[in-house]
């Protein structure tokens, strides 16, 4: 099956919550994939199946994983290209030296940060996460990527809040599986 046709699939599974988590916003819930082993199979053969059209013979070294939802796939998708996996945590989760990145949030600001030797120098890395709204965490990502001298190859979503333009923030090409709302709810 095609990356076009499972999408379809996939995005007909999603739970759909209008005014959550606050009025005028459509939340689209990707977690029942996960309760079905041949969604999740899915998810990752599509994942799959557009990095190897895409890179073809370039080995792609680690899929890094922002915390928290993009642990949820980002090990097996690791798995299944024969990479390693290495996850972005918040501040204070993560043992030894780190490098740290700051990025702003609808309140205020957080971090992120890995372990400074997860990934070797010139590794390619493709960064996987659920949902790009704003783009902040995951230009945060790309900053903890940079630092360490890996290649960002691509960053890629399982959806995205187009209307939000938060790929114009990225250091590198974005890829989303399933095309999300191009606007809020209108009220």
């Amino acid at each position: 099956m095609s990356i076009e046709a499972n999408a379809i699939e996939l995005k007909n599974a999603l739970n759909k919550y209008p005014n959550f988590p606050k009025e005028g916003i459509l939340f689209e819930d990707f977690l029942p994939i996960f309760t079905k082993p041949e969604l999740f199979q899915k998810l990752i053969d599509c994942f799959k199946m557009h990095l190897q059209e895409k890179f073809g013979d370039k080995k792609i070294d680690f899929v890094v994983g922002l915390e928290s939802r993009g642990f949820l796939f980002g090990p097996t998708l690791a798995l299944a290209l024969d990479a390693g996996f290495v996850p972005i945590r918040k501040i204070g989760k993560l043992p030894g030296e780190c490098v740290k990145a700051t990025y702003e949030k609808e309140y205020g600001v957080d971090e992120f940060e890995m372990q400074k030797n997860a990934i070797p120098k010139n590794a390619n890395v493709v960064i996987v996460d659920d949902i790009i709204a704003t783009g902040g965490s995951a230009e945060a990502a790309g900053n903890l990527i940079q630092q360490v001298g890996a290649n960002i190859l691509e960053f890629d979503f399982v959806m995205e809040l187009d209307f939000l333009h938060g790929r114009d923030k990225l250091q590198a090409p974005t890829f989303t599986l399933l095309k999300d709302q191009t606007e809020a709810l209108k009220n």
